[in-house]
């Protein structure tokens, strides 16, 4: 989603809505260091794998039934999505106690984040800036990557599509109002791709 390299994952990270995801745990794993902020990281690990077992049962019911809508390019089908997604939030559980207690997992959401400026060498989110432009304005898009570019000196977004398919209404404006704020962004396209049009991801940074 990210195209991240070696190199970017040696860097200080920053995850900005990373849910269970297994990515904390992974590059951990590796000895990278990572932060993720998330609300659902007020709940306990009790808590959070009941709600997992409750939602995947609907959630993979209705991927198989609008199958046709995603891209099965990265994961081939159905069951492939189901093993990938269940695996990576079984290890999300597993690291879970211990990433609250080493601080890695915080329960923040943007806009407003405690950690210092530039505390970060790159922010990520996926999967919710852009694609829920239908329930989050242009303000609140703005402010959250301003603050997203104040902890951090690269944010990496993904993907710039809405759930509708079609590109976020809010794209353009964030970007002319990033330019006019001093800051350069551009559009990459991934070698990821799930959601029919989602492959590409914004990339904002300081101007030099």
């Amino acid at each position: 989603m990210f195209s991240l390299s070696n190199k970017d994952l040696q860097k200080k990270i920053l995850g900005c809505g990373d849910g269970p995801s297994s990515f904390n745990a992974e590059l951990t794993a590796r000895g990278g260091e990572v932060t993720s902020i998330d609300p659902i990281y007020e709940f306990t690990k009790e808590q959070l794998s009941k709600r997992i077992d409750e939602v995947a049962v609907e959630v993979m019911g209705m991927v198989r039934q609008y199958s046709s809508n995603f891209i099965w390019k990265n994961i081939k089908n159905p069951d492939e999505l189901e093993r990938v997604r269940m695996s990576a939030m079984r290890a999300f559980l597993a690291d879970y106690q211990q990433g609250l207690e080493q601080k890695r997992y915080l329960f923040e959401m943007l806009p407003n984040l405690s950690s210092k400026d530039r505390s970060f060498d790159l922010a990520l989110s996926s999967h919710f800036l852009f694609l829920y432009s239908e329930h989050l304005d242009f303000e609140f898009h703005l402010n959250a990557i301003l603050e997203m570019l104040r902890v951090a000196d690269e944010v990496r977004i993904f993907p710039l599509m809405t759930l509708n398919n079609v590109y976020s209404s809010h794209l353009d404006k964030v970007r002319e109002a990033l330019n006019e704020r001093g800051y350069k962004s551009e559009i990459i396209q991934t070698e990821y791709e799930f959601q029919q049009g989602g492959d590409e991801m914004i990339k904002v940074y300081r101007g030099s």
